[in-house]
């Protein structure tokens, strides 16, 4: 153990806005702020290494002369199992063709059809209305916003810098509350800055987290490392409430490879022929569901998962060698070539599969202004819960989501007087010394992933629950001796942040004594006649 101690970190700047997270959400919301307004966006590494850019889908938005706001609204709320919220549903679809045309403006090069946006459709759309840059949506979004926020005068990026938790009027200003005023408000974040190991505090009058989910919590997912519930976390220590985290959207074919992490099968493998099966080349899927490999997403990963844990697998094979090297080539280049690098040939062999955890549903409870229960703190994007998914989200409904509550949120930062900040308290490290037990962190991660993979999947039960909630008390308790004694790190906030979302993510699941959505329970099969949002209060 090295003695080395630090001192209270000195660093605190102040802007007008901080943003933590830089994807669709976070980079919106910068861009779409006035000009006179000083914004710091805070990025754990890079700006380009949110979950945004991975999205391979696009974006829906009604613009076709045959489409329905109607129709789409109808369509979230199928997808949703009954529990979308009504108001933001259709707020976020009335507003969808002015955040594509904001997109465009901005420079977005959408995949186009004789001079006009091609629409295509996804699973659950009644319609052709998904705007898309090829099958590389948010990668071409990102890069368009990425530069122009380099062009910003405005806005300054800190990558390097992980949230450690947000600043509170109550707990943080230099004499306590009175200072701040009667209202308990947030007044920015404290950041760790991997460059300098110092946690250095951003102030503001407005906090908008674009943190993103949290799939790092499985031992399996589609989402990049960076995903690890920290504003849901942070807005939870912090006394915000969350909804709905039980519902966690797998995507049933995650590419099963050592070298291959979070490399997605897309689901058009399975609607051009691609078949399921076993290592001894059986299919499953005709035994689970009438409409076999073209099931729900859902019903899949539930089909895949029950194989697996019956017959002890690693993975099962998704299969589409039937095709003409030619076909494969034309419709799904990027997914031959990929595992071509493996050393998977797909045009003869099958592609070894597995689920994956892929978008976090519930969040932070927030209104339709972005705003959360806590004055001057806004959530927008994945991390947030705004109604709008309900059980289950409606494919290419994510990104539309984050550039509309983006722009409620800068249309109610823009309209209040900004808030006078009080002298905050630096982030005291004075009392802690390294940790060398790098070991312990790695080990804890490790475990927290795989029981939560195995008791809080895509299958779960009541005694499931209840050994993952036992586990996570203890390693809680670890962490908390962890954190009060020792210098932070960029893998010990995290932990500390996955283990209170796996929390939230078992306490909401205990609370459904029903089937619904992504919530599947073995003890409680039927729906109830009523649906009702699962809602956390600290």
């Amino acid at each position: 153990m090295n003695a080395t101690s630090h001192p209270s970190a000195p660093t605190t700047r102040r802007f007008d806005v901080v943003i933590v997270g830089s994807g669709l959400a976070g980079l919106s919301t910068a861009l779409l702020l006035p000009a006179h307004l000083q914004v710091a966006i805070l990025t754990k590494r890079t700006i380009a290494d949110g979950s945004s850019g991975w999205a391979q889908g696009g974006i829906a938005a009604v613009l076709a002369d045959d489409d329905s706001f109607e129709a789409h609204v109808q369509d979230t709320f199928v997808a949703g199992a009954g529990l979308c919220d009504e108001g933001a549903t259709r707020f976020t679809i009335e507003h969808a063709p002015e955040a594509i045309a904001w997109l465009r403006e901005m420079g977005t090069q959408f995949t186009l059809h004789e001079g006009e946006l091609h629409l295509t459709r996804e699973g659950g759309h009644s319609h052709r209305r998904i705007v898309h840059a090829a099958d590389a949506t948010g990668a071409a979004v990102q890069h368009t916003l990425i530069d122009r926020v380099r062009l910003a005068p405005n806005v300054q990026v800190f990558e390097s810098h992980v949230l450690a938790d947000l600043i509170l009027s109550d707990k943080h200003a230099v004499g306590g509350a009175d200072s701040a005023g009667a209202e308990r408000r947030c007044l920015g974040a404290y950041a760790f800055n991997e460059d300098t190991d110092e946690v250095e505090a951003f102030v503001a009058p407005h906090t908008v987290l674009c943190t993103g989910g949290a799939g790092k919590v499985y031992l399996y997912t589609s989402n990049p490392d960076t995903a690890t519930g920290d504003g849901i976390a942070a807005a939870w220590r912090a006394g915000c409430r969350v909804g709905n985290m039980e519902f966690i959207q797998f995507h049933p074919t995650c590419l099963y490879h050592p070298d291959a992490k979070s490399f997605l099968i897309s689901e058009a493998v399975r609607g051009e022929g691609g078949l399921l099966k076993l290592p001894d080349g059986t299919r499953f899927m005709p035994a689970h569901d009438p409409r076999a490999e073209l099931a729900p997403r859902d019903v899949v990963a539930r089909a895949i998962d029950f194989e697996m844990k019956k017959h002890g697998l690693d993975c099962v094979y998704l299969d589409i060698s039937h095709q003409s090297p030619e076909f494969l080539r034309d419709h799904f280049p990027n997914i031959l070539a990929r595992c071509a690098e493996l050393g998977i040939d797909i045009t003869k062999e099958p592609i070894p599969v597995v689920p994956a955890a892929h978008y976090t549903c519930g969040g932070v409870v927030t209104d339709l202004k972005a705003r959360t229960d806590l004055a001057g703190l806004y959530v927008v994007g994945e991390a947030s819960c705004t109604g709008l998914h309900g059980a289950n989200r409606l494919a290419s409904n994510s990104l539309l989501e984050c550039m509309v509550f983006a722009r409620a949120a800068v249309a109610d930062m823009a309209s209040q007087a900004c808030a006078d900040i009080p002298a905050i308290k630096p982030w005291d490290d004075s009392r802690v010394i390294d940790a060398d037990e790098q070991v312990v962190l790695s080990h804890n991660w490790d475990e927290l992933r795989r029981f939560m993979w195995d008791y809080v999947g895509i299958v779960r039960t009541d005694k499931r629950l209840e050994r993952a909630a036992h586990r996570i008390a203890l390693l809680q308790s670890e962490i908390r001796e962890f954190y009060t004694h020792y210098h932070v790190t960029r893998d010990l906030l995290e932990l500390r942040n996955l283990l209170q979302v796996a929390d939230l993510i078992v306490r909401s699941a205990q609370v459904r004594k029903e089937s619904r959505g992504l919530h599947f329970s073995r003890d409680y099969p039927e729906l109830l006649a009523e649906a009702v949002p699962t809602v956390l209060v600290p």
